[in-house]
């Protein structure tokens, strides 16, 4: 059961974390919209782009991400603090394992990624971008876990759920279409 106290610094906290959570929607809309537009007015050198990507890392990575958020919604289902801690440490974990496999990803496209062609430029803008909402989310994660409010944990589950609607968008559009 709630205290009233908590509900309203919850409904207080949630105007700012949705608007945070829309305009991170919409940067990334634009961003993949530029994507898909320079895809078809570049339809060789996209076509190059991503017959060059790793692609099975990806899936990997979507996989670990979903199992992260998973992690991050069973903990505002935890009544006790330490509960809502692991949950929250296992979702972070998640988030650094992403990151590991995008940086070895990364290594393995090698010197190609850096040609400086339409496609390399928003594959790197946009992925690396995410990379870092990932990076930064994960340590949002841990230092929520040293405070697990029911508020604390309510916000970063919301904005890390976003990481992963992004991600999820960005995964097809990017390595399928």
């Amino acid at each position: 059961m709630t205290s009233s106290r908590e509900t309203r610094d919850t409904e207080n906290g949630d105007l700012l974390v949705w608007i945070l959570a829309w305009s991170e929607l919409v940067a990334f809309g634009a961003l993949l919209t530029a994507f898909v537009v320079a895809s078809m007015l570049h339809p060789e050198t996209f076509a190059a782009g991503k017959a060059r990507l790793h692609h099975t890392l990806p899936v990997v990575n979507t996989v670990v991400l979903l199992a992260s958020g998973w992690f991050t919604a069973r903990s505002g289902e935890q009544n006790t603090t330490s509960r809502r801690r692991l949950m929250l440490l296992a979702a972070a974990l998640g988030g650094i394992v992403f990151v590991g496999l995008k940086c070895v990803e990364y290594a393995l496209e090698g010197a190609s990624l850096l040609s400086g062609d339409p496609f390399s430029q928003l594959y790197l803008l946009i992925t690396g971008f995410h990379l870092t909402h990932v990076a930064f989310g994960s340590m949002i994660l841990i230092l929520v876990s040293v405070f697990p409010t029911r508020e604390n944990v309510h916000l970063i589950s919301t904005l890390w759920h976003v990481i992963d609607i992004v991600w999820l968008v960005m995964f097809p559009v990017i390595y399928l279409l």
